[in-house]
Formats: C-alpha cells, sequence, structure tokens
C-alpha cells in the first residue's frame, strides 16, 4: 500500500476535470508534489502543481517529461481521447486515433516511468478507464478502454514482484467537459478523485467510482442478450 502523503505524483491530463481534481485532491493529502501534465502546461492553474508538457502518444515527449520528474513515487495515466469511431464508416486512422491516446499512449508513460519508480523504491500506479471498458457503445473508445483495461491487469501482475502496484479506476458520467452532452446523473470530479486516492492508500486492484458502474461490473457473468437487449428485442 502507498501512502499520498509525502508523495511525488504525475498527474497526466492534469490541466482539467479528473485530473485537476486529482491534483487538488493529492495535495489536500499530502502530497510533497505533483506534476501535472497538458500538452500546453500553461493550462495549469493550480498554484502548487508542477506544470509539465506533455503529449502521451510522443515517445519524445514522454521520455523529456521522464527525464525531468525523476522522483515520482506514484503515476496516474488520467489524459485520453474521446474519439468514438464507428468500426464501420469512419476513416481507419481514427480508430487507431483513439488506440494511440488511449492505450499506447499510457503504455509509453508507464514503461518510461517504471525504472523511475522502481528506482525510488517502489509505489503505485493508477490507470483511468470507464464504465465503457466493459460495453462495447461507443466504437473505437470502448474498445481502447477494454484494451487498456486487460492492459492494465497484466501490468498488474508484471509489476507486483517490482514493488509497483497498480489500480484500476472505473468511472461512468463525470461533471466535466466530455460529458457535458450527456443528460444523466453524473459524479463529481472530486468524488471521483477521493475515491481514486482511497484506492491508491488502501492498494485497491479496481476503484467502481458510482452506481452505473458497479450494477455494469456486476452484469459481466450474464447472458451478452442482458447486457445488450437490442440484439433480443
Amino acid at each position: 500500500m502507498t501512502s499520498i502523503e509525502g508523495s511525488v505524483v504525475l498527474v497526466t491530463g492534469g490541466s482539467r476535470g479528473i485530473g485537476r481534481a486529482l491534483v487538488q485532491a493529492l495535495y489536500e493529502r499530502g502530497a510533497s508534489k505533483v506534476y501535472a501534465t497538458a500538452r500546453d502546461p500553461r493550462t495549469v492553474t493550480h498554484p502548487d502543481a508542477v506544470p509539465l508538457a506533455l503529449e502521451v502518444s510522443d515517445p519524445a515527449s514522454v521520455a523529456a517529461a521522464a527525464e525531468r520528474a525523476q522522483d515520482v513515487t506514484v503515476l496516474i495515466n488520467n489524459a485520453g481521447a474521446s474519439v468514438n469511431a464507428n468500426f464501420l464508416d469512419s476513416p481507419v486512422e481514427d480508430v487507431r486515433r483513439e488506440f494511440e491516446t488511449n492505450f499506447f499512449g499510457p503504455l509509453l508513460v508507464t514503461r518510461a516511468f517504471v525504472p523511475i519508480i522502481e528506482r525510488n523504491g517502489g509505489g503505485h500506479i493508477l490507470n483511468v478507464h470507464s464504465v465503457l471498458s466493459w460495453v462495447g457503445l461507443l466504437g473505437s473508445y470502448s474498445a481502447s478502454k477494454a484494451a487498456f483495461w486487460s492492459q492494465t491487469n497484466s501490468l498488474r501482475l508484471d509489476l507486483k514482484p517490482r514493488g509497483i502496484d497498480v489500480t484500476g479506476l472505473h468511472v461512468g458520467y463525470v461533471d466535466t467537459d466530455l460529458a457535458a452532452h450527456v443528460d444523466a446523473p453524473k459524479s463529481s470530479p472530486e468524488s471521483v478523485a477521493a475515491q481514486a486516492l482511497d484506492g491508491i492508500e488502501s492498494g485497491a486492484f479496481e476503484v467502481l467510482a458510482d452506481d452505473l458502474t458497479r450494477q455494469v461490473k456486476a452484469r459481466l457473468a450474464e447472458d451478452l442478450g442482458v447486457m445488450y437487449p437490442q440484439l433480443v428485442a
């Protein structure tokens, strides 16, 4: 288990939404330093955060961030994209772009920071998933999040012997710009951030941050006709 107090944390996508709430919550729990990354670090507004330029799908950008943040003990892979490309009609490049950000991006960041965390005595990685990791409703987005979930499960096994624990955070609708168009109950970013940090500190394998996510996870063992009623309508 990893204590937030005194830790050095890097949050990808730390300038808005869940990422910004995580940065705030980390400092409230006593983190000694928080690197908040963004494509444009000028968008990082927390007065104590260390702004850091990062494009997660660019190996050179990832390497530069890792070179600067050599004291990290906790990595939070929060940055993501929502292209929602249709598998039949959208350009295949749109599907690839979603996977570059949501799957290969966090993989690049993790590979860059694992040696750093290990050298600093071990620590924790939190990967931000989605309830749509388990439901194929939004084409490339759902697929990329499902692949990221599988990546997290594999990394958890690979990293345990190296002193690094891994938590997957699954969320439904959150009151951020990404879900501004959705007319449905939403969790606050602050609530999600608090549950995520609780998961890190308790060593949880997964955090299910809302009722919708818990309901969907519980239904995974059911017949596909229950998850997708349109198949049997």
